[in-house]
Order: structure tokens, then sequence, then C-alpha cells
């Protein structure tokens, strides 16, 4: 009789572990076009709850399905040389994508469990995507031009941005602020060179000994301060090589508009960590040249930024590839390897960011979020739903685009990158995820790999990528999903076309396309761990090789739908030649249309809100649907190719 007992005692015990009681549910800032969700879970010790999700506009009476949350929960994710170790939270993840801006959706969550849920299991929430910010039509205009104008002005008139913004002060008074710009004012600055004088002590632009006006104010949503261009002719704040042109790390709801920013090493500075941070910070229609970085943040109370349709030029060499830990560059005579003289165009942390439509070239990175370490317990300071989508992306020393310190919810889908010495996309790490990488174009990464997972980073989502380059990196990482994706060898000799390293058990990789690399042996690697294991720390030992897709399918289960194919799936696209890592490529000359009919047409899987709409009888493979328009690349004022020769 005690034995029963205590059999039907570890029963119950095993039962209530497997049962599901779910916790806090949460919903992140909205961006413009999706939505991000986490839903705190207790329980499920056996890890097959699920959350299935189904939206619609308010007012409309037909549902839609969405992709489900993505199970997270105690992935280890470390860097012991900084003492960087953190357990993701048990939980659900995800995003409703794809969605229209300033939209109103009701969007239900339905947690189901065979070991049964102790709670609430649905949950069904409104939550509108947010609307593009625009500059307040009823508030106050203000006039700006550069000392040296001559001719007539509009009124009110002012001698330089710190004028306007702040009111009259130079020398000892230019802390002096008695008359300061109002919610909804719109400063125009009209065309000319703004540059300071700094060690002029009555400097005309009122600039202080730093050479950096830092601007503090608050606009709000309804009302802006907007700080824009006139029309009249190009406005130019010049640095004159100091080491930031503006701090706006205090500032609430600004706008700068169809401003130029150059000769500087920071243009706008938005953010320290643990001091401060700028909130509803948007830029736009920008340019921005010969600087170290664009825009930057490190504070994780910065939230809800828009920086978009913004050229981005740093210094780095434009002619050649070279690589910031390349020695080759130091033997080449080039420049000393691990200088850099241009650092990212935009680097951010905390909520609710977008960064759309730019054009970046000539930096060591392109776009990323801040490495900050460990997310705070707050969730609304956590580096979640943010997106970065449509940019396009020349040359890069390093990488293209980091989510490296993401949280939750980061969205990077539609980007197209040329030429990365190192890697493409980056998770280095990801606390938890879902990062979800999908439909973007990469081609000629010669020194990495086009996904660069590293830190044990958790919780990746990889759909409809096209990838001219192979996957080399292998991680570990955990609980990371590949579909409908296209990987083609660039024939580097000795190189395997595609390496998976899962340190969980959970994974999953189907419906993908590889062009294997000739002559290679080992053309798929993998590494999983024996069920009831982790592989963190792998032996060399515990890494599989395969030579063929048919061989790794039939030992590991994966990719029953994948395929083997060739360049001749494109209408017209070669490899990058991998015996010239110094090579630079161009986009107008590069074709990633699928050739209708080809191997990769029809042949992917169905993936609500990601692959809707498609033609035929299936999603194709890769980053661009046949028949499909393909998306528009960087900022959509300019009609002309910013990079090309």
């Amino acid at each position: 009789m005690r034995l029963a007992a205590l059999l039907f005692l570890a029963i119950s015990t095993l039962s209530a572990q497997n049962a599901v009681k779910p916790g806090r549910f949460h919903v992140e800032h909205p961006t413009l076009l999706n939505l991000g969700f986490e839903w705190a879970i207790e329980g499920d010790a056996n890890r097959n709850a699920t959350v299935k999700v189904r939206f619609r506009k308010v007012g409309a009476a037909q549902w839609r399905d969405a992709l489900p949350l993505l199970r997270i929960g105690g992935e280890r994710v470390y860097r012991e040389q900084y003492e960087m170790r953190y357990v993701v939270p048990d939980g659900f993840a995800g995003s409703i994508l794809n969605l229209e801006p300033a939209t109103e959706y009701e969007c239900e969550f339905t947690l189901e469990d065979p070991d049964g849920v102790t709670g609430e299991a649905q949950q069904r929430v409104k939550v509108a995507t947010r609307a593009e910010p625009k500059s307040y039509s009823g508030g106050r205009v203000l006039h700006v031009y550069p000392a040296d104008h001559e001719g007539p002005r509009e009124e009110p008139s002012f001698i330089g941005l710190k004028h306007a913004y702040y009111g009259p002060g130079r020398g000892d008074w230019t802390s002096v602020r008695t008359m300061k710009a109002q919610p909804g004012d719109t400063i125009l600055v009209h065309a000319g060179l703004y540059r300071p004088d700094r060690l002029n002590y009555v400097d005309p632009l009122s600039g202080p000994f730093t050479g950096t006006i830092s601007l503090s104010l608050k606009g709000t949503a309804e009302k802006p301060i907007t700080i824009k261009g006139a029309g009249d002719g190009e406005a130019i704040f010049d640095g004159a090589g100091n080491s930031r042109i503006f701090d706006v790390m205090a500032t609430e709801h600004h706008i700068f508009e169809g401003l130029t920013f150059r000769n500087t090493e920071v243009a706008l500075f938005a953010g320290e960590k643990d001091v401060m941070g700028a909130v509803a910070l948007t830029v736009r229609n920008c340019r921005f040249e010969d600087i170290g970085v664009g825009v930057w943040t490190e504070n994780s109370g910065s939230h809800d930024f828009l920086i978009s349709d913004n050229l981005f030029l740093g210094r780095e060499d434009q002619m050649r590839l070279i690589g910031w830990n390349q020695a080759g560059s130091r033997a080449a005579g080039i420049y000393p390897s691990h200088q850099l003289r241009s650092f990212f165009a935009v680097k951010v942390y905390g909520p609710g960011h977008v960064i759309a439509h730019n054009a970046v070239a000539y930096f060591h990175d392109a776009i990323c979020i801040s490495t900050y370490g460990p997310p705070e317990d707050d969730l609304e300071r956590q580096s979640s739903s943010i997106d970065i989508y449509g940019n396009d992306i020349h040359l890069s020393n390093d990488d293209f685009i980091e989510s490296d310190g993401g949280t939750h919810n980061i969205r990077i889908f539609e980007n197209r990158g040329v030429n990365a010495a190192m890697n493409g996309y980056s998770a280095q790490p990801m606390f938890g995820g879902p990062v979800y990488f999908y439909r973007n174009l990469l081609y000629n990464v010669p020194g990495g790999s086009p996904f660069k997972f590293s830190s044990i980073p958790a919780g990746i989502i990889a759909y409809h990528n096209t990838m001219i380059s192979e996957q080399t990196t292998g991680g570990p990482y955990s609980n990371a999903h590949f579909r409908n994706n296209l990987f083609l060898s660039r024939n580097a000799p000795g190189r395997g076309v595609m390496t998976w390293g899962n340190a969980t058990e959970n994974y999953s990789t189907d419906y993908n396309g590889f062009r294997p690399n000739p002559g290679v042996k080992d053309q798929y690697r993998w590494l999983a761990p024996a069920p009831g294991k982790t592989a963190y720390e792998p032996a060399r030992s515990d890494w599989k090789s395969f030579a063929t897709l048919a061989e790794f399918r039939k030992a590991t289960g994966q990719e029953e739908h994948g395929v083997e194919l060739d360049f001749d799936i494109f209408q017209d696209l070669a490899p990058p030649d991998p015996s010239n890592r110094y090579k630079v490529y161009h986009s107008m000359d590069l074709n990633f249309q699928l050739r209708p009919g080809s191997k990769a047409v029809d042949a992917g899987q169905v993936l609500p809100t990601v692959n809707d709409g498609f033609t035929g009888k299936g999603p194709d493979l890769g980053a661009l649907e046949v028949g499909h328009p393909e998306p528009h690349y960087g900022p959509r004022w300019i009609t002309w190719k910013p990079f090309y020769r």
C-alpha cells in the first residue's frame, strides 16, 4: 500500500510539472508593421505546450491565422570571458507579422497542453500598430539661417539652430535658455553650412567649446518638435571634426528630417547606458557622410525610434573589401588590422524601434542592436519589438545587421546586403527570442557565414532567406528553426555548404535548398545533443558530417523536404569569385529573381503571415517569390544608385 501511495505521488508530481500554468501576458511596443507578445508560464517540463495565434482587424468578421508563439525557457546564454550568464525564463514569445500601419487589431492566443492547463488558457487583446510621426500643422514655424546668409529672410528668423531652439546666448551665456522651443514647433533650417567655430568665444552659431550642441526639450506624440530642411537647398550640419554634432539623449518626440550631417565622429548621440535615453526620436530623409557613427543609443530607456529613408556613408575603403581583423590588410599595406574609421551607421537599445529603408555603405557594421548584456528585469526596458527592414547595405568590414543583445521579437526582414568581410546577419547573442530573419538577401561574405549565431543565442527563426555563401558558423545555439531558405555555396575550397549547431533538443530544419560545394566531402555538419542532454560545450567528436543531403536526412530525420540545387534556379546569377576576397560587387549587377519552373519554385512550406499570397502550388524558396515585385531596398526618395562605382 505504501509503495502504491509513493508511486501515485510520483506520478502526480510529474503530471503537475508537465502541466502548464499561464502567468503574465505582456503586449510589447507596437511598430508600424508588426505586433509582439510574451506570455510567461510555469510547468510544461516536457515542453509540449503550444500557443495558437489568430487575428483580425477590429470590426472585421474573418479571423486569420498567424505563426504560433515560440516556446522559450531554460536555454543558457553566456560568454564566460565577460562573465555574462543568463537563463531564459519559461514562456512563449512571438509576433504577428506584416500588418498595416495605424490599424487596430484583435489578437487571440490559445494555450494548449495535453498534460493540462491550470488557469486562464486564452488571452484576447486589441492592439493598434503605430502611425508614422508627423509634424504638427498648428504650431509655430521658426526659420533658421546660417551666419553668412545674405538676402531676405522669413520671420521669425534666427542665426543657427541653437538660437531658435533655446534662445540667444554666446560665450558664458550659451547655457541661458530664455526662449525655448515649444511642443508642436517646426524649425525650418534654410540652405547653407552650419559649422560652429567652437574655439571662437562668441561663435555666431552659439557653439560651446566642445562643438556639441545638447538638445533636451520635450515634444509630445501629437505635437512633436520638428527640425527639418526648409527645402530651398541643402542644409548642412558640419561638425568640423568634433566628437558629436548633437546630443539628443534627453529629448522626447523630436523629428529630424531632410538634413545633412557630416565631418564628425557621432552625428546624433541619443543615449548613454545607465544614464538617459531619448524617447520617440525620428530621423528621416537625411544624409550622413564622413562620419564615424550616425545615430546611437545605448540606453534601455530609449524607445520607439523611427530611423528611415536615410543615406549613411562611412569612411571605410570604398574599393576593397578589407575586414577589420584580416591580417592580409596590413600585409597589403592598406591600413593596420583592427583600425576602424567608421564604426556603425545605427545602433539602438530599448523597445519599439523601427530602422527601415536606409542605404548604408563603408562602415564596420551597418545596423546594430547594442551588445548590452543580459536584459533588465523591467520588460519595458528590454530590447524587444524592433524592426529592421528594407535596408540596402553595401560593403561592411564586419557584419550587415547585428541583432546582438536583443531579447524578444526582433524582426529583420527584406534587407539586401552585398559585400561583408566577416558575416551577414548576426545574433551574438539573443536572450530568448524569437529573432526573425526572413526574406533577406546576401551576396559575397568571404570571411564568415550568412548567419553569425555566437555566444549561445537562443530563439532563432530563419525563413525565406537567399544566402549566396556557405553557412559555416556553427554555434552552438538553442531553439533555432530554418524553413524555405536558399544556401548556395561559392565554390570556396574545403568549405561545406551548411552547418547546424544545436545546443538543446529544441530545433527544426526543413524545406530548405542547398547548393553543395563541388569536390568537398563534408557538405553538411550537424551538432545535436543526445536525448536529455545538452551540447553547450561540445567535444569535436560530437560534430557529425555528411557528404549528401540524403545522408544527412537519413541520420538526423531533418530536411525531409529539403532539396539540392544549383545556380540555374536563378534567371541570371553567378557566385562571387572565392579567389579574390577583396573584390567589391554591386547590387545593381545582381539578379536574385528565380527562374520560373526551376527547382526552387513551389518547393516551400506555407507559413501564415510570412508567405501569404504566394503564386503557384506552394511558396518558392528564398527571399523573392516568382510573380511578385521585388521589395524596395534603401531610401524611397533616392532615384539613383548610391553605391555604384
